[in-house]
C-alpha cells in the first residue's frame, strides 16, 4: 500500500521540563539499578537508595497525570483497546495520523511502564539478596521476602522487555515515520503536520478536536513549575514516611 504524502512539518512545544526530566532521570536510575544489581556487594545500598529515588518519581508521574500539563495528562492520551488497535495497524502500513501528544498506543505504553515500575519499587521495599534487605524486608518473614525477592527479580526483567519495546517504538517512529520522538523528549518541542498545530492554535475550546484517536486538546494548556516543585516534594515526602522503619 503506497504512503500517504508527506505534509510539511511545524515545531510545537509539547512537553514540559517536569516530563522530560521524569523520563530521563528515570532512565538514569533504571540503568544504575541493573549495573547496581548485578555487581552486587557494597553496590546494593546505593542499588536501594536509587530505588527510593525511582519511587519518587513514579509516585510525581502519577500526580502529574492528574494535575499536570495537557500533554501529561492521562485523560490526553488513554483510549480504549479497539482505537489502540486500530492506530497499531495503521502504524505497520505507515499511515497513521500524526499526533501532536502520545499517541494510542504510546498512552498505554506510559501506564504499563508506570504499573511495573511501581510494583518493581514497592516489591524491592520487602526484599532481600541475603545481605542487605529493603526497609520494610522486617515486617514480613523470611520466606515472604524471599517470594518477593524472586517477583522482583523477575518483574525488572520483564521491565527491560517493555522497556526495550518502548525504545524499538521509538527508533520506528523516527525511521519510518519521520517523528524523531528521542529528540522531542530533550527539547520538549516536537515536528508535527502543519494542518495538527493549525487545529490546536485555532480551534475553539469548546470544540471537539478532529484528531480523536488521540484525544488531543485543541489548545494545549502548560502547569506551573511551582506546582511540579510541590508535587514532587509531596512524593517524596510519602516516600520518606513509608520506608521509615516503625519503632
Amino acid at each position: 500500500m503506497p504512503r500517504m504524502p508527506q505534509e510539511a512539518r511545524v515545531a510545537v512545544k509539547v512537553w514540559d521540563l517536569p516530563v522530560r526530566l521524569f523520563h530521563w532521570i528515570l532512565v538514569l536510575l533504571l540503568t544504575f539499578q541493573y549495573v547496581s544489581g548485578k555487581i552486587g556487594g557494597g553496590f546494593m545500598v546505593w542499588h536501594v537508595y536509587s530505588g527510593y529515588g525511582v519511587l519518587v518519581l513514579v509516585l510525581f508521574r502519577i500526580f502529574w497525570g492528574f494535575a499536570g500539563s495537557t500533554h501529561a495528562r492521562f485523560a490526553s492520551f488513554l483510549k480504549g483497546p479497539a482505537a489502540a488497535l486500530h492506530f497499531a495497524r495503521r502504524l505497520l502500513l505507515r499511515r497513521a495520523v500524526p499526533q501532536v501528544g502520545y499517541n494510542p498506543l504510546g498512552g498505554w505504553m506510559v501506564v504499563a511502564l508506570l504499573t511495573l515500575l511501581a510494583l518493581q519499587a514497592a516489591s524491592g521495599l520487602f526484599a532481600n539478596d541475603g545481605l542487605v534487605g529493603g526497609p520494610l524486608a522486617a515486617l514480613v518473614s523470611l520466606e515472604v521476602s524471599d517470594r518477593v525477592s524472586l517477583f522482583h527479580r523477575w518483574n525488572f526483567k520483564v521491565l527491560l522487555v517493555l522497556a526495550g519495546v518502548h525504545v524499538a517504538a521509538s527508533l520506528y517512529h523516527w525511521l519510518a515515520m519521520k517523528d524523531d520522538l528521542i529528540v522531542a523528549m530533550f527539547t520538549g518541542v516536537k515536528r508535527v503536520p502543519e494542518s495538527a498545530a493549525r487545529e490546536r492554535r485555532e480551534a475553539p475550546r469548546d470544540e471537539t478536536p478532529r484528531r480523536v484517536a488521540s484525544r488531543e486538546n485543541a489548545s494545549a494548556y502548560f502547569a506551573s513549575s511551582w506546582r511540579a516543585l510541590a508535587l514532587f516534594v509531596a512524593a517524596l515526602a510519602i516516600v520518606y514516611l513509608v520506608v521509615q522503619r516503625p519503632a
